[in-house]
């Protein structure tokens, strides 16, 4: 075994790289910035002149964002702390190290506190370093150039599950050709997703989702977890699966340049920034343009059942009642005892969901559509150079379920996050109405108004739960914002007949629904 070779166990995570020249050492660099963070510990192992200190240097430079800072050896000093510009680093060299007890009596163990520690040498500590790290291993191979190094990085503990991402990036952004592009975190959304823009050195861009599998949640009830009775999407499969088939029927969802399922990872097309809102408010025709892609795909015959690749298919789930009950139910775990700071009754929570599951049953006999769940405004841009129903982009599509076709509509025209003037709500709905119509003799309209009541308070009911829980145990209060918002959607809806005794139930319990201004 090489000097400072870490002795992998089994379930430690191994990736070889071979860095040509000083670029992809710092390009290495750069990759192992985005792992690390403070309380972490990053061993550089090998022997002398192999080019530990170098990378440690373009490590430092890019995590205090100055390119120009000196950062020698610190061979003599032994420790040498630099101010990171999200917590500091400290850079150590255990060369002149004899016994693991001298780095007590250098007060080793103080200066790491909330550090990203980079260590030299670090075998020469002997058991005293945590296990779970990731160690880098440089050597050196004269027959394949004065630059070239052979690197191991082997990812313990808490590491492994980190470099084996990374890894897997590194591998689909190569095979698909977007190794060389810069990357840029985008603002994601309220889930677990994660977003990177890709910029190609020849202009182009594209999209690198991060889609984790959805780890279980607890049991809950009939031995499923909430996602499971919700019929959240697992993992990346759906979206692949879901997106394919938009793009089937013509619409803009991205384009999937390449996927790897057991990662959860995809480089999708990027649609583009225009949204169909402005600071104002809504664009009206382009809100028009979104619900003309709607009445396209409820009209549409669209199968249950979509290929996710060559080997395995992917169907699409019912939105039943067990759903749309245990979504509403977010309401009565989070919303309420948020803004009564108390729990309700065991007696008026078992009436709550009877109500409501009484209130769905009659509008789940009506023949299912895709259901994309999360048609609004920020998953929704504008694609000005395309044309009919194209015009509109789709993000965000991943938890489809078979359902009523209301909900999505009821999704857009009753935005969580941006106000549609009533008036304006009345008219879409109207063409939604015109359009199906003109495929759809039979179309019933009063019918869907009614279905557009129950969902719009169901889907309302949701979301306040949502936002509450992202507030209280994700923190994440930007979200509370909406909260007046959507109380206001849900009272108006709670006014269709259909829901008289849900009305009169939140009189009773949450009457704070009832008092906000119009």
């Amino acid at each position: 075994m090489a000097a400072g070779t870490i002795r992998a166990n089994a379930s430690d995570t191994i990736w070889r790289r071979d860095l040509e020249d000083e670029d992809a050492l710092a390009g290495l660099a750069a990759d192992v910035a985005s792992l690390a963070g403070p309380g972490d510990l990053v061993t550089l192992s090998g022997g002398l002149g192999a080019g530990k200190t170098a990378f440690a240097r373009a490590l430092i430079r890019i995590l205090t964002g100055e390119q120009d800072i000196e950062v020698p050896s610190p061979a003599f000093t032994l420790m040498q702390i630099y101010e990171g510009l999200n917590f500091p680093i400290l850079h150590a060299d255990f060369y002149r190290i004899e016994k693991p007890g001298e780095l007590v009596e250098l007060g080793f163990e103080e200066a790491c506190d909330g550090a990203l520690v980079l260590v030299e040498w670090p075998e020469r500590a002997g058991g005293f370093l945590d296990a779970g790290r990731l160690d880098i291993e440089f050597a050196l191979d004269p027959d394949r150039g004065p630059g070239y190094r052979a690197v191991t990085l082997t990812g313990s503990g808490p590491f492994a599950a980190r470099l084996a991402r990374a890894k897997a990036v590194h591998e689909l952004l190569d095979r698909s050709g977007w190794s060389g592009a810069e990357r840029i975190f985008m603002q994601g959304d309220a889930s677990t997703r994660s977003y990177e823009r890709l910029v190609h050195p020849d202009g182009a861009t594209a999209v690198l989702m991060t889609s984790p599998p959805r780890p279980d949640g607890p049991p809950i009830r009939y031995g499923k977890s909430y996602s499971a009775i919700a019929k959240l999407a697992e993992d990346i499969r759906p979206f692949i699966a879901v997106g394919e088939g938009l793009r089937e029927q013509g619409l803009s969802a991205p384009e999937i340049l390449a996927f790897d399922l057991a990662a959860g990872l995809a480089v999708i097309e990027h649609l583009g920034d225009e949204p169909l809102t402005c600071d104002s408010g809504i664009i009206e025709n382009r809100y028009a343009a979104a619900l003309a892609v709607l009445a396209y795909l409820h009209g549409a015959s669209l199968p249950d059942t979509l290929p996710v690749d060559d080997k395995e298919t992917y169907r699409i789930p019912v939105y039943d009642i067990d759903a749309l009950s245990i979504e509403v139910e977010l309401q009565l775990d989070w919303y309420a005892p948020y803004i009564a700071c108390a729990q309700l009754a065991s007696g008026a929570k078992a009436t709550f969901v009877k109500l409501w599951r009484n209130a769905v049953q009659n509008i789940l006999a009506v023949r299912p559509t895709w259901t994309l769940r999360d048609y609004h405004s920020p998953n929704l841009f504008w694609l000005a150079g395309r044309q009919g129903i194209a015009r509109v982009g789709i993000i965000d599509f991943q938890d489809c379920v078979l359902g009523h076709a209301a909900y999505d509509v009821v999704s857009l025209l009753q935005d969580a996050r941006v106000d549609v003037p009533q008036d304006v709500e009345l008219k879409l709905l109207a063409q939604y109405a015109w359009l199906r119509s003109e495929e759809d003799a039979g179309f019933d309209m009063p019918a869907f108004a009614r279905a557009y009541a129950i969902l719009g308070a169901q889907r309302a009911t949701k979301i306040l739960g949502i936002f509450a829980r992202l507030d209280e145990r994700d923190k994440k209060p930007q979200y509370l914002v909406h909260l007046p918002r959507v109380e206001r959607y849900l009272a108006k809806n709670l006014g269709h007949p259909a829901l008289a005794e849900l009305k009169q139930w939140y009189q009773e319990h949450l009457p704070r629904i009832f008092r906000i201004a119009p």
